[in-house]
């Protein structure tokens, strides 16, 4: 989701739930005598009744003045212009495009491949082939001799010769010269729709029948068969590989004492808090959330996640990309419930072969929904103009074009002239269709064009057809221009406008202040007598490292610092901290005993503009937000209908 979503949806979330009732609507308020009726006030206010956290806005007349305010940020934005700004436009254009794709689907069949891929979800498949090319138009010659290579393979493995071999040797695969052919482990919709079919439908060991996809021919052998691995919740410490500048860091031996220590019995979650430098978990004892097979971005950190078996197992210390790490299992996820897959599930289909079917069952809905009709003297005109040229991409249209300007195709009242069609058949070169003799060709040229149509006749209809369509087309278009209208006159103002910001936080500055901050060097260990070591160490001003390398010995990490400038309430602080400048007495904190050596206490102040900068920014912009709207409702009359407003709270409540 994009920025602009984001921001359209907290104001109307769209939804596809038809909440459109045949009613009388009545003038609610006006602005500069434009109306606003009560029908789309109280679709909206019901539709995100239960979505607002905050009460003031479930309260109707402070969700009508938020409804007003809307409206003329609305107005303000079309008195600018802004909608016919070209990236508005193509911006609107293609969110329409994404919405209208939800009423292009059918129902039924959807819901069929659904459960199909869901069931087929719940097993992992391993499996190797055996591919020969051929293109999706070669001709009849070429696709026959590629069969025939394909069944003279699958005859030799049924006859008991090593797939492996005969992948390495005949494959077309290039990978299958070092894979053999094995594409490992794989799961639904990893693999194209024909493919994935001829996995699930053969029998563990066995060879599969000769398919046929975009590729060419395959046949397959079913390695294994295993269940899905589904999800699980672990937490883990993390210090980040050095950056260029910090060449002093050895973050292994920092990681492998932490790991040391785990195995003396010390806790992982006290270790993760104190020293974990993943600042998202740590603070949680670094518990991640719960993810599945493919959801990180590092292969090995999965890998060894999935490796541990039982709760509460622990990781050796291992490398990322990103840095060193040590994994906890907390818990083991099934995978996912039908219900919950459901929408990623759809999304899926609509980008995978599956969709044919769908596309199929639409084509049919279309051809009875509408009335239409073709031509037959303007078909059989244009038909002669296609030629053999055709087949080479080189066939061009005639010169004269506009004597082929007549009506070829009638949808309802809409009338298609043949034009249309010979620019159709123009860029259908590029598919390199084989299909012969040429009456043939343009026959089915004409069966894909005739589809093609009705469904852009069926898009252009939507709003007309579909009354929930029109409502969320028309709210993401306010939503859109009023992104537009805010960033231009809130959010950069508030960016550039470096004199209004410094007023801003001279007049609000004591509102953003530092607690106490120490410059503290921390020493932590569970044993009393080397905290106590550390402790007299710390006195003769011993560099922390020097601490570390003294006191663990033999292999054993006895203990720990930690140095920097901390705020007070800091998770790198201890909670009973006395700040006092030296070194502190030796006190316990659960299972731990501690140091200090504060060397620098800065007291409470107050946060410079850069310190708080990101702050001060979006406090500024809702101040002029606030202001932006009083001034507005001086630009523009409004005039409420207070009667009917009763009328709506009445019928509401």
């Amino acid at each position: 989701m994009n920025l602009k979503q984001f921001f359209i949806g907290l104001f109307f979330l769209a939804s596809f739930i038809g909440n459109a009732q045949n009613k009388s609507k009545e003038v609610l308020f006006t602005i500069n005598d434009k109306p606003y009726y009560t029908d789309e006030f109280e679709r909206i206010y019901k539709k995100n009744l239960d979505l607002v956290k905050d009460d003031t806005q479930k309260d109707l007349d402070q969700y009508l003045e938020l409804f007003i305010g809307y409206k003329l940020k609305v107005n303000k934005a079309y008195k600018l212009g802004l909608q016919n700004n070209a990236p508005y436009q193509n911006e609107l254009k293609s969110y329409r495009a994404q919405l209208a794709k939800n009423y292009f689907n059918d129902t039924k069949i959807t819901q069929e491949l659904v459960e199909e891929g869901y069931n087929r979800l719940q097993k992992e498949i391993r499996a190797s082939h055996i591919l020969i090319l051929v293109d999706e138009n070669a001709t009849a010659e070429d696709t026959l001799k590629a069969f025939k290579k394909t069944e003279d393979i699958r005859k030799r493995a049924l006859a008991g010769e090593d797939f492996e071999n005969l992948a390495s040797q005949l494959s077309e695969d290039p990978s299958a010269k070092d894979n053999k052919g094995d594409l490992g482990y794989f799961t639904a919709f990893r693999m194209v729709y024909p493919f994935e079919n001829a996995a699930y439908n053969t029998p563990r060991g066995e060879i599969s029948k000769i398919i046929r996809t975009r590729f060419g021919y395959h046949i397959l052998k079913i390695n294994d068969v295993r269940d899905n691995r589904g999800e699980i919740t672990v937490a883990h410490i993390m210090i980040l590989n050095p950056k260029p500048e910090e060449a002093e860091k050895d973050s292994k031996i920092t990681i492998n004492d932490i790991y040391k220590k785990i195995q003396q019995g010390e806790k992982f979650e006290e270790l993760a808090k104190q020293f974990s430098e993943d600042k998202s978990s740590s603070s949680k004892g670094g518990v991640l959330n719960r993810f599945g097979s493919g959801q990180l971005s590092s292969e090995e950190f999965e890998s060894m996640a999935f490796s541990l078996k039982n709760v509460n197992e622990i990781s050796a210390p291992f490398q990322s990309q990103f840095g060193w790490h040590i994994i906890k299992l907390i818990e083991k996820h099934p995978i996912k419930t039908l219900d919950e897959m459901k929408s990623e599930l759809e999304t899926k289909i609509g980008k995978d072969d599956r969709s044919k079917k769908i596309t199929a069952s639409l084509n049919e809905k279309l051809r009875k929904k509408y009335t239409y009709k073709r031509d037959n003297k303007q078909f059989a005109a244009l038909s002669k103009l296609v030629t053999n040229d055709f087949y080479e991409s080189k066939w061009t249209q005639p010169e004269n074009t506009k004597d082929y300007t007549a009506t070829l195709l009638t949808i309802n009242s809409k009338k298609i002239e043949g034009k249309t069609f010979l620019d159709f058949i123009d860029k259908q070169q590029k598919a390199g269709l084989k299909t012969k003799p040429l009456s043939k060709l343009t026959d089915d040229l004409y069966t894909t064009f005739l589809d093609e149509q009705l469904k852009t006749y069926y898009d252009e209809n939507l709003e007309n057809d579909f009354s929930d369509f029109a409502h969320v087309m028309e709210e993401y278009r306010d939503g859109l221009l009023l992104f537009d209208l805010m960033e231009k006159e809130i959010w950069d103002r508030a960016k550039t406008d470096t004199i209004g910001l410094k007023n801003f936080y001279d007049q609000h500055k004591m509102e953003h202040m530092w607690k106490r901050r120490v410059e503290v060097t921390v020493a932590s260990s569970t044993k009393e007598d080397i905290i106590k070591k550390a402790q007299a160490l710390l006195k003769k001003n011993t560099e922390p490292q020097a601490i570390k390398d003294k006191l663990n010995v033999n292999n054993i990490v006895n203990v720990m610092t930690n140095s920097g400038t901390f705020e007070e309430g800091s998770d790198a602080l201890p909670k009973t901290i006395k700040y006092k400048l030296g070194v502190s007495e030796v006190f316990k904190e659960g299972e731990y005993y501690f140091v200090t050596n504060i060397k620098k206490i800065i007291p409470e102040g107050e946060k410079t503009l850069e310190e708080c900068k990101g702050k001060i920014v979006n406090e500024y912009q809702q101040n002029l937000e606030q202001h932006w709207v009083d001034d507005l409702k001086k630009e523009f009359t409004v005039n409420i209908n207070t009667a009917v407003f009763e009328g709506v709270k009445n019928q509401l409540k």
